[in-house]
């Protein structure tokens, strides 16, 4: 008889949540119910349910967004706000593909208790787009020239800050000193500097700051913390995550809008910051491929793949990166590396052990990328007892030297060849996925999560749960210590490929470790690599 997916979940003793659990081998027989009871008896995995979050009642949040291009976007439909040229997008795209439900997810999203007041945006056609697809005559929205107008102002209770990086810590910081409420997409700076006075910021200011990390929502993620801090892996030594990406719009060559003009857009404010150069449409919408303006690699993409580790195994910063790389898929005026091997070492990093003590400690996290190859490389997790795949599933395959399943696996209950449990939300759940990109997000458990089988945006449970924390108070899963150990991590990996050398951080000091004659901050905003004199090397 065929094990269904009602068997499962009634053989689990209705576990609170629908989605699949699987132990290979599994088949309405006792012996193999008898198998897989003990299996999951010593394992005693539960798959995790997301946080009960407060409900934002009272006075609605006066929201002000601060960039309305892809991203900014994105966040507003988060907030329950689409453009009806979306709107549209979508509805056809529901004609051509019976699976693309992104017009059904959103227009069944629920309402958050959200008031858009403001735009700030130096092109013209996207703050025009914003005031037009937004703007009532019961709520009129204003346009801000600058993000200080808008701050104080006075009108805005919160900010949504979806720049790019070079502006995500001045107007951070320039909010909370206001105590006005931040959501900052990653990296939380661009420099290590700014690090550091946007902690201060953060730590002095009444408000809430929360890093747009949205993947900390993800429930396979909290799966995934729960099955390490039981000890199912055993001992983790080694990570490897990738990014793997092969088309232009992955590489960040974005398209450049036919009504981009000195006109209509504020370059001079575009620039900031970054070096006086002359009006470039490539590097307006293009700028992820400089570093005057983005944070490469290192603070785009290895970011991502950072943090959901980070809030899965809670390992903070790394005591050294080394990380190697260079311009080699995308030869088109770039600064920013295109493909790039960092290693982050962990010495005195654990996360337990079945052989005897003293014999395991230290883990190592490897992230690999290209923009020129898009073959799926999962995430792994290595343990003694286990290795764990980690994505928007989960699947945990026993080592055959296990120490921990060394009787099961003799007796011939577990095979190490074959998974042991499986979590998978989105089971029975059809997706649509509208891009490469888009694939490479989902993958990973990026872009949505899966509660009581119905599909749900990440990135809205994440806004919410800040929105909450903002009328409840309480505390954000990802807020400015996680964004300071992502941070932080990422300018490490940013230097060690620009100056080819290995980059330490000092724990007791909470400072990277100097290097004589070398100023980190200038070499981050550097073009390219950075020339080291030999007696620099230690």
């Amino acid at each position: 008889m065929k094990w269904t997916r009602r068997d499962l979940l009634i053989g689990l003793g209705g576990l609170p949540i629908l989605g699949a659990v699987w132990w290979a081998g599994a088949a309405n027989t006792v012996g193999s119910r008898r198998k897989r009871s003990e299996i999951l008896e010593q394992l005693n995995i539960t798959p995790s349910l997301p946080p009960a979050v407060p409900g934002i009642g009272g006075e609605p949040v006066r929201v002000g967004i601060i960039g309305f291009g892809i991203r900014g976007e994105q966040l507003c439909r988060a907030l329950g706000f689409a453009t009806e040229n979306w709107k549209e997008q979508m509805r056809l795209a529901a004609q051509e593909d019976a699976n693309n439900h992104a017009l059904e997810d959103f227009m069944g999203q629920e309402k958050l208790n959200v008031k858009l007041v403001g735009i700030c945006d130096v092109f013209d056609v996207r703050a025009d787009n914003f005031i037009d697809s937004f703007s009532t005559p019961e709520n009129p929205i204003k346009r801000y020239i600058t993000y200080k107008d808008m701050i104080g102002s006075g009108d805005v209770d919160a900010v949504v800050i979806a720049t790019p990086d070079h502006w995500h810590a001045p107007i951070s910081i320039e909010a909370l000193n206001h105590n006005v409420h931040v959501y900052v997409e990653k990296p939380m700076t661009h420099t290590v500097g700014e690090t550091y006075l946007l902690r201060d910021a953060a730590k002095n200011s009444k408000a809430v700051l929360a890093v747009g990390h949205q993947h900390r929502q993800t429930l396979s993620f909290s799966t995934a913390r729960d099955i390490v801090e039981k000890g199912t892996l055993g001992h983790v030594s080694l990570i490897q995550t990738n990014t793997n990406r092969n088309d232009d719009n992955g590489a960040w060559n974005y398209d450049i809008h036919e009504k981009a003009s000195p006109e209509t857009i504020d370059w001079e404010q575009f620039l900031g910051s970054a070096p006086n150069v002359p009006f470039n449409k490539n590097h307006f919408f293009r700028w992820r491929k400089w570093w005057a303006y983005g944070s490469g690699l290192s603070g785009d993409l290895l970011t991502h793949d950072y943090d959901r580790l980070n809030c899965v195994l809670n390992m903070g910063i790394p005591s050294s990166v080394s990380a190697s790389g260079g311009i080699y898929t995308h030869n088109d005026g770039r600064n920013v590396p295109d493909v790039i091997q960092v290693n982050m070492e962990f010495p005195d990093y654990s996360t337990g052990s079945s052989q005897a003590k003293g014999k395991e400690k230290g883990m190592t996290f490897c992230y690999s990328a290209t923009l020129g190859n898009g073959f799926n490389r999962p995430t792994i997790l290595m343990g003694h007892d286990a290795t764990m795949e980690l994505g928007n599933k989960l699947t945990i395959w026993p080592d055959g030297a296990s120490t921990r399943y060394a009787e099961m696996i003799e007796a011939g209950k577990m095979n190490p060849g074959v998974p042991i449990y499986q979590y998978n939300p989105a089971a029975n759940v059809p997706d649509a996925i509208s891009s490469a990109t888009s694939q490479y997000f989902a993958d990973k458990g990026l872009m949505w999560t899966y509660i009581d089988g119905v599909r749900v945006d990440s990135t809205f449970l994440h806004m919410r749960e800040w929105l909450s924390v903002i009328k409840n108070g309480g505390k954000v899963s990802c807020g400015i210590n996680e964004g300071f150990e992502e941070a932080i991590s990422a300018h490490m990996a940013g230097l060690s490929w620009k100056l080819g050398r290995k980059i330490e951080w000092d724990p007791n000091t909470e400072m990277l470790k100097p290097i004589e004659g070398i100023d980190f901050d200038e070499v981050l905003l550097a073009n390219g690599t950075w020339d080291v004199k030999p007696e620099m090397v230690g």
